[in-house]
């Protein structure tokens, strides 16, 4: 439900990517592992996850899609974790768990007792990813079961830290394009007595931040993305399940509705490192600044984003219950953006400021996903 703001909160514990996980290995019959969603009992499953096909962008194209159309009939979404972005959904996916159980809360936050800025994406040889997420993930815990695993994406990941952080202890299976992904996923589930395989594909949201949802580009490859879909479940064994979800959705962002926060003096005041990324910023003050940041930024951005402290975001339940060692990692100030408002950085992020599309925030189209279910059976 979303509240005054255009806002509302992720469905962690009942519906969340968060769920899926956990859901699927109980599914697959991993013993101790909960099963919020419900999911039917298989020997063999393949999550699909489409990088930026938000559950609202779906249904308002879904001339475009007609297969995931034709599974959304019967189906509801679920919520992405916050921030609705990359890195923090991968991983609450891959780990099973809400950002704040894993720890990594967004494209970009400072690292703690300093200010380099990690993206937590291409990562900081500084950062040990193992360290960073410290908990065990669903593919180690599969493969733990007796499972086999495969996690089947574009080899430029493999091995990558944002992989090693997110996603350890499946094999990885090197997949350029959709054939490919298609291809390589039902050799794995063919190979696999009992398995999971998770297939990534990313090209839906690069169209999306270049051109912007709303866009021939974006509509087009929809298409494509719904032809992938209906392979990968005509290729399912007779005992399989294939899921459909995505780690966020999307808002276009006209260029008068950019609001330049990093080179406003007004808003630079008292401000040690900006992190985040358009849709939602972390805000780390100088000692003694976070105050006068908070009552800047409140009053630059009335109307436009919510601004809230570190605690007042933790006790909105927006991350789930925060490990104490997490805390730090979180902005001392939180700017979530309303609309289409963008909340640029023009300077350190030249070229992802001028995206038409952007996400992160918690409205609808960012935070609600499909969460699609076909089965041979």
């Amino acid at each position: 439900m979303t509240d005054s703001t255009g806002l509302e909160a992720p469905r962690y514990g009942t519906a969340s990517l968060a769920d899926l996980g956990p859901s699927v290995l109980a599914a697959l019959g991993v013993p101790g592992e909960p099963n919020p969603l419900d999911l039917p009992p298989s020997r063999r499953a393949c999550v699909l996850l489409v990088d930026g096909l938000g559950w609202n962008a779906l249904l308002a194209n879904r001339a475009h899609a007609p297969f995931l159309a034709s599974l959304a009939e019967t189906s509801d979404p679920i919520t992405a974790g916050f921030p609705t972005t990359t890195a923090t959904s991968l991983t609450t996916l891959g780990t099973g768990a809400a950002p704040g159980h894993h720890g990594v809360f967004g494209y970009a936050v400072a690292i703690p007792g300093g200010d380099e800025v990690l993206n937590q994406l291409s990562w900081s040889p500084k950062v040990d990813p193992v360290t960073w997420q410290p908990h065990r993930t669903t593919y180690q815990r599969a493969e733990a079961a007796g499972l086999t695993t495969a996690y089947v994406a574009p080899g430029r990941f493999e091995g990558s830290a944002f992989t090693r952080a997110s996603a350890r202890g499946g094999r990885y299976v090197p997949a350029e394009n959709i054939t490919e992904l298609v291809v390589k996923a039902e050799a794995a589930l063919a190979a696999a007595e009992r398995g999971y395989v998770f297939v990534y594909h990313s090209d839906l949201d690069s169209f999306g931040h270049v051109h912007g949802v709303d866009s021939p580009y974006w509509r087009h490859h929809l298409g494509h993305v719904d032809r992938l879909a209906e392979q990968l479940a005509a290729a399912l064994p007779p005992d399989a399940a294939l899921y459909v979800t995505a780690d966020h959705g999307m808002v276009d962002v006209p260029p008068e509705s950019r609001i330049d926060v990093e080179t406003d003096p007004g808003l630079a005041a008292g401000v040690r490192v900006l992190a985040g990324e358009a849709r939602v910023r972390h805000v780390y003050a100088r000692p003694g600044a976070a105050a006068d940041v908070l009552a800047a930024w409140r009053e630059r951005l009335a109307g436009r984003a919510t601004v809230v402290t570190r605690g007042e975001a933790v006790r909105r339940g927006w991350f789930g219950p925060v490990e104490e060692g997490f805390l730090p990692r979180i902005g001392d100030v939180l700017a979530v953006a309303h609309g289409d408002t963008a909340l640029v950085a023009p300077v350190s992020e030249r070229f992802e400021a001028g995206f038409a599309g952007q996400h992160g925030s918690l409205t609808p189209s960012e935070l609600r996903v499909p969460l699609l279910r076909t089965s041979p059976r």
